[in-house]
């Protein structure tokens, strides 16, 4: 499949993005006020999307934690596209995008492996991605959901 993937600015349309996408995703995104928040905070953030002809496909969030570092402030790919190539490219697209902004890093924050197989293939897609296990946050947000942060060298 050919993917499109293009800069949103409309912070309504990056919201409807944003919602339609996550609620096809409640076993990511199953608690109401975290999607919510992901919702809201995504509207003043550097949002790349992906159609596929007319049909919206995904969506990523680029945040800065650092002036060296950008993070995947949050992701989602609707079900019917996933293992198809759409997170890849738009993962690569975040990072071609963060490369030209001059962040040197890229960090994620997901749930840790082996508590729950959706993020055990969030996981899987990270590191297939590149990206490394740095460290993992026991009750960063609280103790079912221990926080893996991953990270990769995006180059000069």
């Amino acid at each position: 499949m050919k993917f499109t993937v293009r800069e949103i600015k409309d912070k309504k349309e990056k919201e409807k993005i944003a919602r339609e996408v996550l609620s096809d995703l409640p076993e990511w995104f199953g608690l109401p006020e975290s999607t919510e928040a992901y919702i809201e905070d995504s509207q003043d953030k550097t949002f790349l999307a992906s159609f596929y002809k007319d049909q919206l496909v995904g969506f990523i969030v680029l945040n800065e934690t650092s002036p060296a570092c950008a993070d995947i402030f949050v992701m989602g790919i609707k079900k019917q596209f996933h293992r198809q190539g759409a997170g890849r490219q738009l993962n690569e697209a975040y990072e071609k995008l963060a490369k030209e902004r001059g962040y040197t890093y890229s960090q994620v924050k997901t749930v840790q492996s082996g508590h729950y197989k959706e993020y055990d293939i969030t996981n899987s897609f990270y590191t297939s991605m590149g990206y490394s296990k740095l460290e993992v946050f026991p009750d960063l947000w609280d103790e079912w959901n221990p926080c893996q942060i991953y990270i990769k060298y995006l180059g000069d």
